[in-house]
């Protein structure tokens, strides 16, 4: 059935100058690695966190347009997987907005889960970021 196999969702954000002129870089892959979807947008001027949480939130809704149900997200912010698992807290109001609509959007998957990979594991994303940035 399509939507029902794992999709894996690579996201990164970018500020240059934080806060400063902000991206997002999003890869969505099969589980042999193949890209089938991408997102590089700008998104005006953010801090980097503002980023991030951007890319995940751009991510989930994306995955729900693509009809994508088992999603495996993989973000090089420690921040942004720790606070979306629960295990920190979210204190700026301005993460929150993001966090809370990112919950909002959980339950309209049928698995979900969210994991932090070294930056260098994020590289697609990270380029395609960059790629909005520079142009």
């Amino acid at each position: 059935m399509p939507g029902r196999e794992t999709t894996f969702i690579y996201c990164d954000g970018s500020s240059r100058g934080n806060p400063g002129p902000a991206s997002i870089g999003v890869s969505f892959q099969s589980k042999d690695g193949i890209e089938f979807h991408s997102i590089s947008e700008k998104i005006g001027n953010n801090t980097n966190n503002v980023a991030e949480w951007n890319a995940l939130l751009r991510g989930m809704e994306e995955a729900i347009k693509l009809d994508k149900k088992n999603v495996k997200f993989r973000l090089d912010s420690e921040l942004v997987v720790k606070q979306m698992k629960g295990e920190y807290k979210v204190k700026n109001k301005d993460l929150l907005i993001y966090k809370t609509k990112c919950e909002s959007l959980r339950p309209k998957f049928d698995s979900f889960e969210i994991f932090y990979i070294p930056r260098e594991q994020n590289a697609r994303a990270d380029a395609l970021a960059n790629l909005a940035q520079d142009t």
